[in-house]
């Protein structure tokens, strides 16, 4: 028979009218104290033992806590923090209502119907995240690098990592928060590194709001190459960023590796528009020509003409001339609208691909990085860094980061070949996370009911087989 312990649950006593269906009056409430709507954390259980996120994270962090006052440890702490998140609750009070759910506690290695057995508070993780230190800091985001070299069985021939910052807006007194006249807010600017083709998440970094400086930018990276190349010392590295990473010292750093590469954008100046204005006029008069080849209707109209060019260029403050390509583009305009010049410009250490292949290709394949922040920012709220300690607001980017390598590693092992291979995590915590399970404990084991007609059958029998493939299936007594 199932145990009779209940949670002690704050359930609400009023019962929800709602309207009439089938000739029946329908009421609700909240008596049903043994059901979840999270499935989702089991989910992740079952990714985090295959990757042993969790526990990279928790060695990262000195407890300095009394052990004889300990009620939860550390490592149950993060991981009902990091599952929460990945499921779709970003803030910590949410554990106010998700301490005493079933499946979290299952999730979190205890038991799931036993009252005394309940996750941390809110204010627990409150306390959590105002004890970081600076070196905790340094050795999680030291964790999540080595987490995503432990995601390849061998070293690789080569990886792109894509280097971009974005703004996380601050609304109050927040401790390093700054006017970015770009964003037009007061905000962080955090930094984060994925690798290109996966999209594994390399490493995040909270900012201060104000644009980075290049010893900045290449201090950061320092530290990320310095532990690749510890296990990595033969993979080509290829760096590629915006304007913002074109600076003498990280191109310095990439040339002092030996086996790295960058290509990054490029602001235009003076000597740049002389050395494209050759081809800039070439490209003018083909657009000059399409268009009146198009006003006589002998060519359909081109909404831009452009030549890929490139040339060597040493700004004063680089350590040496570089390749520099040259998007020369012209926007042909219409009858009312004039032709405009739009050049770009890419920088790269790279010589062999041609200037259109390693703009259009190579550079441009970047802005895959931008949807991957968007997943890490909108879907797992990265931004919530309301917390008056810079510390704590970087502690919870990092929480963030770590949810967004459970979802991305859950891809990777779980859902190839599946609908959700390349679902965003929102789109996977609503399809296959938000799952109405009824939760039986007896005395040896747990019994998860879900609901019948449920249309991921098939999807959560294959997923449970690719993340905990069991060498001998024991039969499952018949429920009572």
């Amino acid at each position: 028979m199932p145990t009779t312990t209940r949670p002690a649950l704050d359930f609400t006593p009023e019962q929800l009218h709602l309207p009439p269906a089938a000739g029946f009056t329908v009421r609700a409430d909240f008596s049903a104290g043994e059901v979840s709507s999270d499935l989702g954390a089991l989910v992740l259980s079952a990714v985090d033992r295959r990757i042993g996120l969790i526990d990279r994270l928790t060695g990262a962090i000195a407890d300095s806590r009394d052990p004889r006052y300990i009620t939860h440890p550390l490592r149950d702490l993060l991981t009902q923090r990091v599952f929460q998140i990945a499921c779709g609750y970003e803030d910590g009070n949410d554990a106010n209502a998700l301490r005493h759910d079933p499946l979290f506690k299952l999730a979190a290695g205890r038991a799931p119907l036993d009252a005394e057995q309940a996750l941390a508070s809110g204010a627990t993780f409150s306390r959590l995240e105002g004890a970081v230190r600076r070196s905790d800091i340094y050795r999680l985001a030291q964790a999540l690098v080595e987490q995503f070299i432990a995601g390849y069985a061998e070293a690789p021939r080569t990886i792109t990592l894509d280097l971009d910052h974005t703004d996380d807006a601050t609304y109050g007194q927040q401790a390093l928060s700054f006017y970015n006249h770009h964003y037009g807010h007061h905000c962080y600017l955090p930094l984060l590194v994925f690798e290109a083709h996966s999209g594994a998440l390399v490493s995040a970094v909270l900012r201060p709001g104000k644009r980075p400086t290049g010893a900045e930018n290449a201090m950061i990276m320092k530290r990320v190459l310095t532990v690749l190349r510890r296990h990595w010392p033969q993979t080509h590295i290829l760096l590629r960023g915006d304007g913002h990473f074109s600076n003498p010292e990280l191109m310095a750093l990439i040339q002092a590796d030996g086996n790295a590469d960058f290509i990054f954008g490029l602001a235009g100046n003076p000597v740049l528009t002389r050395q494209a204005e050759g081809l800039m006029k070439n490209v003018r008069a083909h657009a000059a020509l399409n268009r009146a080849l198009a006003a006589r209707g002998l060519r359909p109209a081109a909404a831009a003409v452009r030549h890929f060019g490139e040339f060597d260029y040493q700004a004063r403050s680089w350590p040496r001339a570089f390749r520099v390509v040259l998007k020369a583009e012209v926007l042909t305009g219409s009858a009312i609208t004039p032709a405009k010049d739009n050049q770009r410009y890419v920088v790269t250490s790279l010589r062999g691909p041609s200037p259109r292949t390693l703009y259009q290709q190579d550079y441009c394949g970047r802005g895959q990085a931008e949807n991957l922040i968007k997943q890490v920012k909108s879907d797992l709220k990265s931004d919530r860094t309301s917390a008056s300690s810079f510390l704590a607001n970087f502690a919870r980017l990092l929480l963030s980061a770590a949810a967004y390598v459970l979802h991305q590693q859950l891809r990777h092992l779980g859902l190839q070949g599946t609908p959700l291979a390349t679902a965003q995590p929102k789109t996977v915590i609503l399809a296959l996370f938000k799952i109405a399970v009824r939760v039986k404990q007896y005395k040896d084991r747990v019994l998860l009911q879900l609901p019948s007609s449920c249309p991921l059958k098939g999807l959560l029998a294959q997923l449970c087989k690719r993340l905990y493939p069991a060498k001998r299936m024991r039969p499952m007594p018949a429920s009572p």
